[in-house]
C-alpha cells in the first residue's frame, strides 16, 4: 500500500508480450490520467493473441501495443519498477546503479507455458489478468479511492 501516487511506474517481464502489457494496460485503465504507466521486456517479444483476447473481455484493447525492450524505452526515468519475472527483476535492480527508483518484484506466472485446447489455455491468461488486477488494486488502494 502506497501513501502516495508515483509519477511514473514501469512494469516488466521477460518479453514484454504477456504479463507486463496487461498489468500496462490494467494501471493505465485506473490510473492512466494521473501518472505514466509503460511497461518493457528483457527480450524482445510481440504481444500474445492471447494476452489480447482476455484484456478484450474487460474491455482494455491491446491490440495496438507494440512490445519493447528495456533499452527501447523512450522514457529511462520511472518512481517505480514492478517487475513480473526473474529475469525483469534482475534488469530492474541494475536500473537502480543509474536511477532512482523503486523495485518491486510480483513473481507472476507465465501463461504461455499452459498447453491444451484453446478455452484451457485463455483460463490461464484470464487468472494472470485477475491476478495482476487484484495486485494492482492492492498495491494502489489509497489512490483509487475517489475524491471528495
Amino acid at each position: 500500500m502506497t501513501d502516495h501516487l508515483p509519477e511514473a511506474v514501469l512494469f516488466a517481464c521477460t518479453r514484454n508480450s504477456i504479463r507486463s502489457p496487461m498489468a500496462e494496460g490494467l494501471l493505465k485503465h485506473l490510473l492512466g490520467h494521473r501518472i505514466y504507466v509503460d511497461s518493457a521486456g528483457v527480450h524482445d517479444g510481440e504481444v500474445d493473441g492471447f494476452a489480447i483476447a482476455a484484456m478484450d473481455e474487460i474491455g482494455i484493447d491491446l491490440s495496438r501495443h507494440r512490445s519493447k525492450t528495456f533499452d527501447q524505452l523512450q522514457d529511462s526515468s520511472f518512481d517505480l519498477i514492478i517487475s513480473l519475472s526473474p529475469e525483469a527483476q534482475h534488469r530492474a535492480v541494475e536500473m537502480t546503479r543509474t536511477m532512482a527508483c523503486d523495485v518491486e518484484f510480483w513473481n507472476t506466472f507465465d501463461p504461455s507455458l499452459v498447453e491444451g485446447k484453446r478455452e484451457e489455455r485463455l483460463d490461464a491468461f484470464r487468472k494472470v489478468r485477475d491476478d495482476l488486477m487484484e495486485r494492482i488494486k492492492k498495491r494502489f488502494t489509497l489512490d483509487l479511492k475517489p475524491v471528495v
